[in-house]
């Protein structure tokens, strides 16, 4: 199948008004959100403003109507200056608006899109727990039905959002442990009696997103919030997970992409037996090898987004782009690192974020070693 990735008119506009923002409102505060781990919620009403809370949502609910690739173009202009925004801005829309918009009723739509597409509520999405990572089909939080009510226990850790988001999408145990059809998704208000925030994670990087628990203490919920039918949550889950692979791939994308700027700009700069440092070829080497390595980890991740768009299967492909760009990040964010020298170790330049932020990206949403298992699945179909 003959796939074309070159960038229409409305791609090339996202992408200029993604970039003018990141640059004008995200770059000048990068490091002083990251060494105080604030998490700059009004800077997301402002991205609401500019329809990238809801990129994925059609018009009629709020959102900009927009496809897949001006998604990705968005995740990486933003993840090119801050790894952290880039990563609050993708969890927000794949993960709980994109929940919503793929297994929510008409009524739940028009409820909780308009407001989350805005900017004006932020968005969390629940599934791991603290015993339950890859296995994530052995979770504990549980969810009872008593009347036309459910009443939820038990805690999810590592959420983006955990305690600022003000709408979650939670899924929660139903069923017998690793039975078939045992959990259920359910949208969880800031506000629900029994429904808070626990400890907020320290983390290595991407230290401007919030990342921390969610606490479910008899919190209940009407029936009218669970999303789809009892049993589905897994399924629902596995779904939206194969988007949001997409959206690590194009974090990834963005983070590599932003090293080997500082890469390429420090290297002309630097003299060293006067000369640049870009005439070695130990370096050039490097720089080319960091070139050619995103430049495939974007095809991979365009073509999964294409397929996305045109609603073909495409868990090999979300997988495989995850996979490849998110260890690209890594290598390139090292490589950079390595180019800087002593200066690459210091908070005084941008690479030592970069480093810090992409190894997150071979964890989150599903390790590489999860994503093997994945892809070695789908080929061995």
């Amino acid at each position: 199948m003959y796939m074309e990735f070159s960038r229409d008119e409305i791609t090339q506009q996202v992408a200029h008004t993604a970039r003018d923002f990141a640059h004008q409102y995200i770059k000048p505060h990068v490091m002083e959100w990251d060494e105080t781990q604030e998490f700059p919620r009004q800077l997301f009403k402002e991205l609401g403003n500019l329809g990238m809370m809801g990129v994925l949502v059609p018009e009629e609910y709020g959102g900009s109507g927009l496809s897949y690739i001006e998604y990705v173009t968005i995740i990486q202009e933003i993840a090119r200056v801050c790894g952290s925004i880039g990563l609050s801005l993708a969890a927000h829309n794949s993960l709980c608006t994109g929940h919503i918009l793929a297994f929510g009723n008409e009524e739940q739509k028009r409820k909780y899109l308009p407001c989350l597409a805005s900017g004006q509520s932020l968005g969390a999405w629940g599934l791991t727990e603290a015993g339950t990572g890859s296995d994530a089909g052995n979770m504990r939080c549980v969810a009872v039905k008593d009347g036309d009510e459910w009443v939820i226990n038990g805690t999810k850790c590592w959420i983006t959002h955990g305690r600022s988001g003000d709408i979650a999408v939670v899924i929660a145990r139903t069923g017998e442990p690793r039975t078939k059809d045992n959990a259920t998704a359910f949208v969880v208000e800031r506000g629900t009696k029994g429904f808070s925030g626990g400890k907020k994670e320290n983390k290595l990087g991407m230290r401007a997103s919030e990342t921390a628990e969610m606490i479910f203490d008899n919190c209940r919920v009407s029936d009218a919030n669970r999303l789809g039918k009892v049993g589905e949550g897994f399924k629902q889950s596995l779904k939206v997970l194969d988007g949001g692979r997409i959206s690590i791939a194009a974090l990834s994308l963005g983070i590599a992409k932003g090293a080997l700027d500082a890469a390429l700009q420090y290297s002309k700069e630097r003299h060293q037996f006067d000369q640049p440092i870009s005439n070695f070829q130990g370096i050039s080497f490097k720089l080319a090898d960091m070139a050619t390595e995103i430049a495939a980890a974007e095809l991979l991740t365009l073509q999964a987004a294409d397929k996305k768009n045109k609603h073909l299967p495409m868990t090999k492909e979300a997988a495989m782009a995850k996979y490849y760009a998110s260890e690209v990040a890594v290598r390139t964010a090292t490589d950079a690192v390595q180019i800087f020298g002593g200066y690459g170790y210091t908070k005084d330049f941008p690479v030592e974020k970069f480093y810090r932020d992409s190894k997150l990206c071979t964890i989150g949403e599903g390790t590489s070693e999860i994503q093997k298992l994945v892809i070695a699945r789908e080929v061995l179909k």
